[in-house]
């Protein structure tokens, strides 16, 4: 047995409380080393009664591990455990905090793993409206001029070459004007990048955390937008910036003007007086940015004021959440309180940061409640687009990252599979629709929230920013509407199956470009099949006689197989 492969610990997300009286727990082994994983479990102040036993399950496979997870309960919430492994020799070894052992710890022995206690005020409360949603991310400036009364005198023409600086005149207005657009696609839950006073037509340098830009409208013509997404039944989420402001932001202009003599001197980082944009001499986002400087938010005034301000737009306008920019550069107890602020505003308010990576320790549950999943989507790109990695990396890749958190937030990762900082999917395809709507089958088959960024639904496409930051095409003649109604349908297929929202995964198989896996929640259960591949494929499994494609309605026989064309899929209902 591989001993080096073994590792628990007592916290999120090997051992968690999924309710308070439900404790999760989750062991690592290498892959294919262990038969049997048995936990022995009890109240940790029973000193005389033996341990109760439940074996655990294999709910995630890597290229290297296995994952054995399992949910108990004891009265009281108080837990001693260890666990016991049996490899496929039939060797046998106690698995407990001191390490290894050969025989069954004494009753009285106190080297078990200890969870103290499973209080209420540590549980992670979920949020159910967010794993039911699919986001659809809307880059204002690009997505539809709804009132021409508020274009800049440099607006150009809408759908014209785009630039690093290019106004193209899109308001929030416009959304509104657009909602129907979106009900009848399906979507429910619109995400809007920064919409607060700025120079840029991004946003993402702000000079007004309470101000709307007047590019975009009016505080009124927010509210108003916020008000038809909610009678509409879409949640509406914000975008802020609070890891660096504009340098035109009050408090940096005052130290640009009074130097050393400002009182907001340390709502920054400065390397040098005097302070400078040309010289960038004071810490910003990236590389010396210059519009962008850094915001010190371990300062107190600097967190009284953000807190205000994240509260101010759930609380007194009525936004649903937020989209944090940059979010894993801002301090942990920074977001810690913003949470409780956010939440004290709205219980039901989320929090999504913007991490591009393995996020563990901002997903424990005292901070955010999701991230914008790119490890997802970059193996979306190598196994659908550009098919640089085989189907059992492509798995692997996503059964790890599957394991990094509380099943509670994995279902509730925005999986993307592009953004305003990334190449268009279809530019990744090398505009291959059949490739993209394989993947986009796969976005809504898999654990997690399906994400649509403005314009994919109708096929448009380009490559890195600013090119996959274009107008959106509303002629009907230029869509794309095969692909539309295939967002739609899939879409449908999502709301109307609990299983693809709440279900658990399961891999059936995974070989060749081809991948099988499950999805079952309260006996309802789901296979889906993907072929990725231009070749014919027989995938031999043992499944009932028939079974019905919910995504074409047909009856699939399987007598002799699962037969798949050439990149095809299948959602089957057994």
């Amino acid at each position: 047995m591989n001993k080096h492969a073994i590792y628990h610990i007592t916290e999120t997300p090997y051992a968690y409380g999924r309710d308070l009286n439900t404790l999760v727990l989750r062991l690592r082994t290498a892959k294919d080393d262990v038969k049997k994983c048995n936990l022995y479990y009890k109240d940790r102040y029973n000193w005389d009664d033996p341990y109760d036993v439940i074996e655990m399950k294999i709910t995630a496979q890597a290229d290297l591990f296995d994952y054995f997870e399992t949910e108990v309960s004891v009265e009281r919430n108080r837990y001693r455990y260890y666990f016991e492994l049996i490899d496929w020799d039939n060797n046998i070894i106690c698995f407990d905090e001191r390490g290894f052992r050969d025989k069954t710890p004494d009753l009285k022995e106190i080297t078990a793993f200890q969870f103290a206690y499973l209080a209420e005020g540590d549980l992670y409360e979920e949020a159910p409206w967010l794993q039911e949603s699919v986001v659809y991310q809307i880059f204002p400036d690009r997505f539809y001029n709804g009132d021409k009364r508020n274009d800049q005198e440099n607006t150009s023409k809408w759908g014209s070459v785009v630039n690093t600086e290019s106004m193209f005149g899109g308001t929030i207005k416009g959304v509104i004007d657009k909602l129907d657009y979106l009900e009848e696609l399906g979507v429910n839950l619109v995400y809007l990048t920064p919409i607060f006073k700025s120079t840029s037509n991004h946003k993402y340098n702000t000079a007004d955390y309470y101000g709307i830009d007047p590019q975009f409208g009016t505080l009124d013509t927010a509210k108003e937008l916020i008000k038809k997404c909610h009678e509409k039944g879409m949640k509406i989420i914000f975008d802020a910036v609070f890891n660096h402001s504009g340098s035109d932001f009050f408090a940096f202009e005052d130290l640009l003007d009074k130097q050393e003599a400002s009182k907001y001197k340390d709502w920054y980082f400065i390397d040098s007086y005097p302070v400078s944009t040309d010289t960038v001499n004071y810490y910003t986002f990236a590389d010396d940015v210059s519009t962008m400087p850094k915001l010190n938010t371990h300062n107190s005034e600097v967190r009284e004021y953000l807190l205000k301000v994240g509260e101010y737009w759930v609380k007194e306008i009525g936004i649903d959440g937020w989209r944090l920019d940059v979010c894993d550069e801002v301090d942990h107890d920074f977001w810690r309180a913003f949470s409780k602020v956010v939440k004290a505003a709205n219980k039901d308010a989320v929090i999504v940061g913007e991490i591009m990576h393995e996020a563990n320790s901002f997903l424990k549950g005292d901070q955010l409640d999701s991230i914008m999943n790119y490890p997802f989507k970059s193996a979306l790109v190598d196994f659908f687009a550009n098919r640089s990695i085989a189907a059992e990396e492509f798995d692997n890749i996503l059964s790890s990252n599957r394991t990094l958190y509380m099943s509670s937030i994995t279902r509730q990762l925005w999986n993307l599979m592009g953004s305003h900082d990334t190449k268009r999917f279809l530019t990744e395809c090398e505009d291959n629709i059949d490739r993209m709507k394989l993947a986009i089958a796969f976005q809504f088959c898999y654990q997690g929230v399906p994400y649509i960024y403005y314009g994919d639904e109708i096929g448009l496409n380009g490559g890195e920013d600013p090119q996959c930051r274009k107008c959106m095409i509303w002629d009907v003649e230029k869509q794309n509407i095969e692909l539309f109604n295939h967002y739609k349908t899939m879409i449908s297929l999502r709301k109307n199956n609990s299983a693809l929202i709440y279900g658990g995964y399961k891999k059936l198989y995974c070989k060749d470009n081809v991948l099988v896996f499950e999805r079952s929640y309260e006996g309802d259960s789901l296979l889906i099949a993907i072929n990725n591949s231009d070749e014919e494929y027989n995938v031999k499994l043992s499944l009932d006689n028939t079974a019905i494609d919910i995504f074409t309605s047909q009856e699939t026989k399987l007598n002799n197989g699962l037969i798949l064309d050439p990149m095809e899929f299948k959602i089957l209902k057994l």
